[in-house]
């Protein structure tokens, strides 16, 4: 495994829609190794593949205390209710912003093995699963901010995504 350079905006890839996998194989499994070990060396809870550099459907997400889980082709299947969150990105270091994400989640996806994959999400992992496959579909957070006065420079120590 290997820790690999972060995108960071404006890199166009972040901009992209990302391609469906079509096959899990080697060179997928080592992206997930290589990205599981990204995403905890940077401090985030969670890393989309076009953040490496790669336009492919893959998602990795560590929440700590839990298991990670990794989603391949994942996608948002509904959405419940909204609320208003702090939240950072890897891709945009230095600033939080203020957005709003559902309340509740429900995503469906394959796994590292192949085998389907849903979640029914709230807190946290709602919110992680929702700008994780918002990188998938080249969105990054700042595009859902209201206006650029709830964005705000943060310390390094505090949470990214």
């Amino acid at each position: 495994m290997a820790i690999i350079p972060i995108r960071v905006a404006p890199d166009p890839i972040l901009k992209q829609k990302s391609k469906r996998v079509r096959t899990i194989d080697g060179s997928i499994h080592k992206l997930i190794g290589d990205m599981i070990e990204t995403m905890h060396s940077a401090g985030g809870v969670g890393l989309a593949a076009p953040q490496v550099g790669v336009p492919w459907r893959v998602v990795v997400i560590g929440i700590p205390g839990e298991e990670d889980i990794v989603l391949i082709n994942p996608e948002i299947v509904r959405r419940t209710g909204e609320r208003l969150v702090d939240e950072g990105c890897l891709s945009v270091p230095g600033y939080i912003g203020q957005i709003k994400r559902a309340e509740l989640v429900r995503v469906k996806g394959r796994d590292q093995n192949g085998r389907e994959v849903r979640i029914k999400a709230n807190g946290l992992l709602a919110e992680v699963l929702e700008h994780e496959i918002d990188h998938l579909n080249g969105v990054l957070y700042i595009n859902h901010l209201e206006s650029m006065d709830k964005l705000r420079k943060i310390e390094p120590e505090e949470a990214q995504l």
